[in-house]
This record gives structure tokens, sequence and C-alpha cells, in this order.
């Protein structure tokens, strides 16, 4: 069994979270630049056994897919292309920006600490690998 990692991808910056061998638990990791995001993954999956890819699907609340599938959708061309055998799937990551903000709040996060982006990307992707665990109905593959 290998791990997950999830993406929650931005124009900018990328959370990013790992489980545990076992898939129990959910830890986030350094949050990357959009830029970079691919060599991270590169190089990350050569040193761990990773054995699928969740990222972050943005929807509108009628549940249709959000602007922001525009970043999105190059970035997962690119990633195919390069990790052709990488299961990659997306999951529904609605509110979790929000979600990660208010658990910062009630973990007590300082607000000074709470502004800085990296934070609240990398809870993000916390957020969205954990519910993908906790979820029956995973994502969807992607061809």
């Amino acid at each position: 069994m290998g791990r997950v990692l999830a993406i929650d991808y931005g124009r900018k910056r990328c959370g990013v979270a790992v489980t545990d061998i076992l898939q129990i638990s959910a830890n986030g990791l350094p949050t990357v630049s959009s830029g970079s995001l691919i060599e991270f993954l590169l190089d990350y999956c050569q040193r761990e056994n990773v054995e699928r890819i969740v990222v972050g699907l943005p929807k509108t609340l009628g549940g249709a897919p959000s602007e922001s599938m525009r970043y999105i959708t190059p970035f997962l061309n690119r990633l195919r292309k390069v990790m052709p055998d990488m299961a990659v799937e997306l999951y529904d990551e609605r509110f979790t920006s929000t979600i990660a903000h208010r658990e910062m709040i009630a973990g007590g996060v300082k607000k000074k600490d709470r502004a800085r982006k990296e934070l609240a990307d990398e809870t993000a992707a916390v957020l969205i690998l954990t519910d993908w665990l906790n979820s029956s109905v995973k994502g969807m593959p992607l061809g």
C-alpha cells in the first residue's frame, strides 16, 4: 500500500498533503509554488511510494466546475504526460478554504499566522485528503 498525496491547486502556490503509509491520516507538506509543482511531485514520488494523487476539484455552489478549472486543466494534462502510470483523480474541494480558516481559528492559530496564505493552502490540502480518506465514494479518476 502506498501513500496518497492531495493537492489544493492555486494559481500562485499549491497546498500539498500526504497520507501515512497505511492511509489512515493526512499530514501537510510545505506549500509549493505552482510553477514548480510537477518537479516537486516527480521528486517526492521518486523518494516515497505514492499510489495516487488526489487533486481538489473546485466547484460552484451549483456543482458545476468553477472558473479555476482553466488553471488546473493544463496542470492535469502535464501531470498525466510526465507521470502516465500514476493514478490521478479529482475530488470536490468546495468550502475547503473556508473550513481551513475556521479550523485554524478553532485550533488557536494566531491572526498573524492565519494571514499566511501558505498555511491556509496546506490546511485546505489536508482537509481535501482527510475528506477523501473518509469518503466511501472516491473522486473521479482521470483517463
